[in-house]
């Protein structure tokens, strides 16, 4: 197998999950909903993030993450499986550093007294990154309706930000969970790219890892589009191993050749 790096000389390997935050692509409707999250944690108030696997939900919440100062905040993140009640309320003590034992009242008051002292002892206002929420039970979204209740609903101490996949909007809009829907002042939803955003993600990621945006031809790009629908995910796997494939036949530029090669070493 060629090495990728020296046979493109890029810098960095290109499309990883690693990348820091500041050097994403940008998209308008994703630097609106990150604008409207910041603002809701800033108001002390709650949301929701929805959108398809492979949209970037977690890299929105990294974002999020970085651009809330550690002088003022702190910030938690978590991710969720099917848990009972009470063992999610011993889950989030445990990320938040509260003691994780007790019943599932007691476990609740922990919580909440937690989160009293890091805002009015530490000076620091507790903000919960929920990731993976459409995994939750019904029964156990209703905890986050107790998780931000403070004197009989009269004061806003923490901030939860819950993520997931469009089943948990479909969660959220059920009868019995009205009153924790409502407790959400901000709905943001993600969606898969289109053609020209494809491209210019494409571009962007080679540019950033070192290399140019003409290493793969315009005909690269479209069967990207077509095979991924548009998933960050998907487009990521599957440049990357088109790369690769590149560099191994001994090509300096990525074609749809290259392209369908990779896709059948993989599950898309």
């Amino acid at each position: 197998m060629a090495d990728l790096l020296n046979h493109f000389a890029f810098q960095t390997i290109p499309f990883t999950c690693e990348i820091d935050t500041s050097k994403r692509c940008s998209f308008d409707f994703c630097d609106e909903v990150l604008a409207e999250l910041i603002t809701t944690v800033e108001r002390r108030m709650s949301a929701a993030l929805i959108g398809p696997a492979g949209t970037g939900k977690t890299f929105l919440i990294r974002q999020l993450y970085s651009h809330l100062p550690e002088a003022r905040y702190r910030v938690r993140y978590m991710k969720v499986t099917d848990l009972s009640k009470r063992d999610m309320c011993r889950e989030i003590a445990t990320v938040v550093g509260a003691p994780p034992v007790g019943t599932y009242p007691a476990l609740v008051r922990t919580l909440q007294e937690t989160f009293v002292s890091s805002m009015t002892n530490d000076g620091l206002r507790p903000v919960l990154l929920i990731d993976e929420g459409h995994d939750m039970r019904p029964s156990v979204l209703g905890v986050l309706r107790l998780l931000t209740n403070f004197e009989m609903d009269s004061r806003l101490v923490v901030s939860i930000i819950l993520s997931g996949q469009p089943p948990l909007l479909k969660l959220l809009k059920r009868n019995t969970l009205t009153d924790v829907a409502q407790r959400l002042a901000y709905c943001g939803t993600l969606r898969l790219l289109t053609r020209e955003e494809v491209t210019t993600y494409v571009n962007h990621r080679l540019v950033i890892a070192g290399g140019q945006a003409e290493w793969f031809a315009r005909d690269a790009v479209e069967a990207i589009h077509e095979i991924s629908r548009g998933n960050l995910r998907a487009i990521d796997f599957l440049a990357l191993r088109s790369l690769q494939r590149a560099a191994d036949n001994d090509k300096d530029v990525v074609d749809a050749n290259q392209v369908m090669d990779a896709r059948s070493k993989m599950a898309l």
